[in-house]
């Protein structure tokens, strides 16, 4: 993962590896690597792809990032890369994708607490909207869960009108601020 930051040496023992498939230690002994696949990700180009372009071309085409692969990386070692597939940023589906998938996973902790959580559209589209980033991608959504929906959780898991399970919507207020609303529980009829 993100090859570019790996100490130069690591490039030389990749060389090996992709000319010869085989990996020698220090001490003479050989891993087998004629049936590997190793995959490798970089952002480089990332950033470049990102920047406005001057002229009469408004938007990048694929194969540009290709310029700060070359600069980044040897020609001896590119020649040794079977491929080079660029990935296009994430468009708005996906991202919302990515929400519902950490959403669900933040609904599964809170059923063992006996809590049925709901989330609106409008947190949805909120979260996907400054839980993504165009070049670190969904990376930051993790961390804006944990400090908005988490953050107004904890205390009502804990100490508050969760704290015994319960349904809970949660939503966005008007200034873009996590609001928790509360389902009551019906009581059963008494019986006579």
């Amino acid at each position: 993962d993100e090859i570019e930051k790996a100490h130069p040496d690591i490039y030389n023992i990749l060389l090996q590896v992709m000319d010869h498939g085989k990996l020698t230690d220090n001490n003479g002994r050989q891993a087998d690597f004629r049936n590997v696949i190793v995959i490798m990700t970089t952002n480089a180009g990332a950033e470049s792809m990102q920047k406005p372009m001057i002229g009469f071309s408004a938007k990048r085409e694929t194969g540009d990032e290709m310029e700060e692969i070359k600069r980044m990386f040897s020609p001896e070692f590119r020649n040794r890369l079977d491929g080079v597939i660029s990935f296009a940023a994430l468009d708005q589906e996906i991202i919302l994708r990515v929400v519902d998938k950490f959403l669900m996973q933040l609904e599964a902790q809170l059923h063992e607490k006996k809590v049925v959580a709901t989330f609106t559209d409008t947190l949805k589209a909120w979260l996907a909207e400054h839980g993504f980033d165009p070049l670190m991608g969904a990376r930051p959504m993790a961390r804006l869960i944990q400090d908005t929906i988490r953050a107004a959780l904890a205390d009502e898991l804990l100490f508050g009108r969760l704290a015994n399970g319960g349904h809970v919507t949660i939503d966005l207020d008007d200034d873009g601020k996590v609001r928790l609303i509360f389902e009551e529980e019906e009581e059963p009829a008494a019986q006579v």
